[in-house]
């Protein structure tokens, strides 16, 4: 199976909620690794990152930078500035993994690109991030 959505890993998120992973979303070490489309996401089970699919150096990815975590019209919105990899050739790019070093390479997002993938030669290949965050969790019925 191959990628075909983005998502937030729910088991991690429930681990979160209920205390019993302490979390901190704008402290922690999280870090941005791009994947291929062999990767086989599975957002209800899925805890910890591993480099398995992972394209691009370094290995493990490189930091989310500038996190912040606002409550917009009663969403709780994620984001940090964009996500650069300095020069160098990648291809077969489709998503990119977002998980926290800090607790053990938690993993807690999936984004996916799109059925298309992508590609850098020579230069630098950079994650611009949604200008409504990363992700946005509805809390209003």
């Amino acid at each position: 199976m191959a990628l075909s959505a983005s998502g937030l890993y729910c088991a991690n998120f429930k681990s979160i909620i209920q205390n019993d992973v302490a979390m901190d979303w704008l402290a922690d070490a999280n870090k941005v690794a791009l994947v291929n489309n062999s990767a086989t996401p599975n957002f209800d089970s899925d805890t910890t990152w591993t480099s398995a699919n992972e394209v691009g150096t370094p290995s493990g990815g490189i930091a989310l930078s500038t996190p912040t975590l606002t409550v917009t019209s009663g969403s709780l919105v994620f984001d940090a500035i964009d996500t650069a990899w300095g020069s160098q050739s990648i291809s077969n790019i489709y998503g990119a993994y977002i998980y926290d070093t800090t607790i053990t390479n938690l993993l807690w997002a999936l984004i996916y690109f799109g059925g298309t993938p992508y590609s850098v030669t020579s230069g630098v290949f950079t994650i611009q991030w949604h200008s409504s965050g990363i992700y946005a969790i509805d809390l209003t019925p």
